[in-house]
């Protein structure tokens, strides 16, 4: 292991003891300073990361812009260690000043992509039924993948149809209930999971050989299921390719409930106080984000307002 490395396990533990998950930061910096290494370079120079985004691959400026500041934040702690490190300039990315549009997962999309994961090779069975139930879990409770990756199994209490949201967004806990045919198919998945692998894993979802399904494996696998479907282009050397997210999966969720509420007539403006906490989110203003990002929910709140408007008119 070279000096860099080291230096950024440092980082992250450091940063982790004060409540940080950092699954996207590790492997983002991981990667980043593996290119730095195979330079041989021992300390970070500012050109680093413009010659690392050279080979990385296609992404968009939000994606760019967010690596950015996830390697200057690692880049500005090395410089406070050792002045010889520097740091790469703040606007070498324009930044964005909104988020990217989400994709919204149609009905048919989503079934496609579970059991289209049922079906990825595996020695002994584990990762199409693992893949199968992670997604899914997803599809139906909108939770993050780094939410869903961090489960125990104690964390899911099928019996009572919760999941214990240990460490979520912002590190806040937080119960999620699941239906009856959630819990059920959890229930399949565990049943077989503790049938396959050898001794009880502590983790609820794993990989071939029981340890914890990791974020780069969770991504990958989604990727490949994605080609498979035709949401992604086929790629060379088993890359990953451009196209909807993992994280696409929690939005759709997010929008399908929000629409559902425009369609049976409740108030939004009471409902979204409860999304906003069965999400996690920090405020209600990151939950209403969707109506500006969904073209068919900012119709639908454009017409609700106008009848409301029309309705304190005739009053």
């Amino acid at each position: 292991m070279n000096a860099l490395s080291i230096e950024l396990d440092n980082y992250l533990a450091i940063r982790r003891g004060f409540g940080f998950a950092l699954r996207t930061d590790e492997r983002i910096l991981r990667r980043f300073i593996q290119f730095v290494s195979g330079a041989e370079a021992i300390h970070l120079r500012r050109d680093h990361f413009a010659q690392w985004q050279a080979t990385f691959g296609n992404a968009g400026s939000y994606t760019w812009s967010r690596r950015l500041g996830i390697v200057r934040q690692f880049a500005n702690w090395l410089h406070a260690n050792d002045e010889r490190h520097e740091v790469p300039p703040s606007d070498l990315i324009p930044r964005r000043q909104h988020r990217p549009r989400p994709y919204i997962y149609s009905p048919e999309e989503i079934y496609d992509i579970v059991i289209t994961a049922g079906k990825l090779p595996s020695p002994n069975g584990i990762r199409r039924l693992t893949y199968q139930a992670l997604f899914g879990l997803i599809a139906v409770t909108g939770l993050r993948i780094s939410e869903a990756l961090s489960l125990d199994r104690a964390d899911v209490d099928l019996g009572a149809g919760i999941v214990n949201i240990r460490r979520g967004k912002l590190g806040k806990q937080r119960i999620v209930p699941i239906s009856e045919s959630t819990s059920l198919r959890l229930r399949a998945y565990a049943m077989e999971r503790d049938r396959l692998i050898e001794g009880k894993p502590v983790a609820f979802f794993v990989a071939d050989n029981g340890n914890r399904v990791s974020d780069c494996g969770a991504r990958y696998n989604f990727a490949m299921v994605s080609q498979a479907i035709g949401l992604r282009s086929a790629q060379k050397f088993q890359k990953h390719g451009c196209g909807p997210r993992i994280h696409d999966l929690c939005h759709t969720f997010a929008v399908r409930t929000m629409l559902n509420w425009y369609r049976q007539g409740l108030d939004p403006a009471r409902e979204m106080i409860k999304l906003t906490t069965y999400l996690g989110h920090e405020s209600p203003s990151h939950t209403y984000w969707y109506i500006e990002a969904v073209p068919e929910l900012l119709g639908l709140a454009s017409q609700r307002a106008e009848a409301s408007l029309e309705t304190e008119a005739r009053a």
